[in-house]
């Protein structure tokens, strides 16, 4: 038998690019003889990012359509034919057996190259509120598996699988690191530990937040690992001290984890699924800066289930240190939130998508 083909597209932000990844991972441990072809969008961090996890990728000239008022959009049906035209050809060479799509730009174009070849596709939607590209295509993929309960509003029900988002398998078990995170980031045992996470590029929000608050913890004898991003790093690096360890990112997000008691973190689809992997009591501070409030609708699905505390942007003076101290001092409450926010982690996302792929194979070959 001859080994198969899998053409695979998301990009533009980490949250579409990492699903992708694990997808071709899991599918690579299972056919090693299989071949592999990433498509993404030039100029985007997947053209870097791709490449460094061993695959091949070839890059569409695409791009968002700007929903507010911007010459861009001028040249945007340009891109979107040239993007449909080079996705032909892409798609005549490599002969693919199913086409993959994780959102993102470029896979608007494959997918929907793919699709009209009758070529079997799926996409993997990661938020709780469908992105654009993958609500355009979802009439022609034959599959659509989801992290979140009530997809069903925006894709045809018959075609959701709920599977969850692909997620770093070293989160899996991330209690017995407990020792080693201490030792790692040479914690004090017998004090509480605050993660604070605001992205890889960081979040200004947030950080102005931690800032202000940091004589507040102080008198909680928080000790904090201060995740606050590339571009902030150099305005708050001079804040560390023996109980606040500043970082521009963290290499060892599973020890990160592990050492951590609260969590403070922004929505992104793939930050809400890891936390509620690791199950620790977290706050949830949604970016109101992103397309359709997805950030705040993530984090509303998983705080209407009494598994997280949500604070807007908007309410933070009111209202973080009344909510955070309510849950620091309240034992129960962090059992609790822990408890339920486990009860909805989906540590076998990755497996779930890959069979249903393989029956979409199985389907292609009878037919």
């Amino acid at each position: 038998m001859k080994p198969y083909k899998f053409i695979i597209s998301g990009g533009g932000t980490g949250g579409h690019i990492y699903p992708a990844v694990a997808i071709a991972n899991e599918l690579k441990s299972r056919y090693p003889d299989a071949k592999f072809l990433f498509v993404g969008a030039k100029d985007r961090m997947e053209m870097d990012k791709v490449p460094e996890s061993g695959y091949t990728i070839k890059g569409l000239w695409i791009s968002g359509f700007q929903r507010s008022f911007s010459l861009k959009n001028l040249i945007f049906p340009l891109k979107l034919i040239s993007s449909l035209w080079e996705s032909r050809k892409i798609i005549k060479s490599f002969q693919p057996d199913i086409a993959i799509g994780t959102g993102g730009y470029a896979s608007a174009p494959l997918l929907k190259v793919a699709s009209n070849k009758g070529i079997p596709c799926l996409i993997q939607e990661q938020n709780s509120y469908a992105g654009i590209t993958n609500k355009w295509l979802s009439a022609k993929v034959k599959k659509i598996c989801v992290a979140y309960d009530g997809m069903e509003h925006y894709f045809p029900s018959e075609k959701i699988r709920l599977t969850g988002n692909p997620v770093r398998q070293d989160l899996l078990d991330i209690s017995k690191k407990r020792k080693e995170s201490l030792s790692f980031f040479k914690l004090d045992s017998q004090k509480k530990t605050l993660l604070v996470l605001g992205g890889s590029l960081g979040a200004r929000r947030i950080n102005a937040l931690i800032n202000s608050s940091l004589d507040f913890f102080s008198k909680l004898n928080l000790q904090i690992i201060w995740q606050c991003g590339s571009y902030y790093f150099e305005s708050y690096k001079e804040k560390g001290n023996v109980n606040v360890q500043v970082h521009a990112f963290l290499n060892r997000m599973d020890l990160a984890y592990a050492a951590s008691d609260f969590i403070i973190s922004r929505a992104g689809a793939l930050s809400v699924s890891e936390l509620c992997l690791v199950g620790k009591p977290v706050v949830f501070i949604p970016s109101p800066n992103v397309s359709e409030d997805h950030q705040i609708k993530n984090a509303k699905s998983i705080s209407s289930k009494e598994a997280a505390i949500l604070i807007a942007e908007k309410d933070l003076e009111i209202q973080f240190e009344d909510e955070f101290y309510k849950l620091f001092s309240s034992e129960e409450n962090q059992l609790q939130l822990s408890k339920n926010c486990k009860a909805l982690g989906k540590p076998n996302a990755t497996k779930e998508i890959v069979e249903e792929i393989e029956k979409l194979l199985k389907e292609a070959k009878i037919h």
